[in-house]
Formats: structure tokens, C-alpha cells, sequence
């Protein structure tokens, strides 16, 4: 088992990008090649930005990796915000996803800090 299966926001993120995979099926077709891949792509980095970043050896490279998932993170929000404005997804659909997103979010700052403070 690698040590990142360990943690509670690997599986979130994982959670996170089933979610928004679901969502983006429900976005217009000509959309398929824009917006829904650059949301997939941004979503999918998140969880494996914290795998990748936990398995290098010095904290400082631990933590860049966290940042970049949380850069995707703030990536994916921005897209769904773009979604909604173009009136792809309902408020509720942002809504729903915002919740997880946030809880991301925050795991990935203490993970940060963490790291950091060693």
C-alpha cells in the first residue's frame, strides 16, 4: 500500500472527480473538446498530484505537489463557476460540487502545513 491511500483527502479528491465526471456528461456535446476536458484534466490532477507529491522524499517537494493540486482545485471551481454562467449546470449543481470542493480544500492546506512544519 502507498503511504497517499492513507490519506482521507486522496480519497476525497477521488470522490471528487467521480462527481464531477458525472457532471460534465451532462454538458452540451460541443462542449466536449473545451470546457469538459479541461475540467476532466483539472480534476484528475488533483488526486494524482497528492499521490505524486507524497512520495518524494523532502517535505518541500511534498508540499509543492499539494499546491498544485490545490492550484487544479481552484482550476476546477472556476471551470464549474464558467459552466454555470453559461448556464450548463444549475446553482444547485455548483452548490453540490463547491461543498466537496471546499472540504478539499482544506484538507489539502492542513496537508500543506503539515508538511511545511517538519
Amino acid at each position: 500500500m502507498f503511504s497517499f491511500q492513507n490519506l482521507q483527502v486522496w480519497h476525497e479528491s477521488r470522490c471528487l472527480v467521480t462527481r464531477v465526471y458525472r457532471l460534465v456528461g451532462q454538458l452540451p456535446i460541443e462542449e466536449r473538446f473545451a470546457l469538459s476536458d479541461q475540467l476532466r484534466r483539472a480534476v484528475v490532477s488533483i488526486p494524482t498530484n497528492i499521490a505524486e507529491g507524497t512520495s518524494r522524499f523532502s517535505d518541500k517537494e511534498k508540499a509543492h505537489f499539494i499546491e498544485i493540486a490545490y492550484g487544479s482545485l481552484c482550476e476546477v471551481y472556476s471551470l464549474l463557476v464558467t459552466a454555470r454562467d453559461l448556464d450548463y449546470i444549475t446553482d444547485e449543481n455548483l452548490d453540490d460540487q463547491h461543498v466537496q470542493i471546499e472540504a478539499v480544500g482544506r484538507m489539502l492546506c492542513k496537508l500543506r502545513s503539515e508538511y511545511l512544519s517538519r
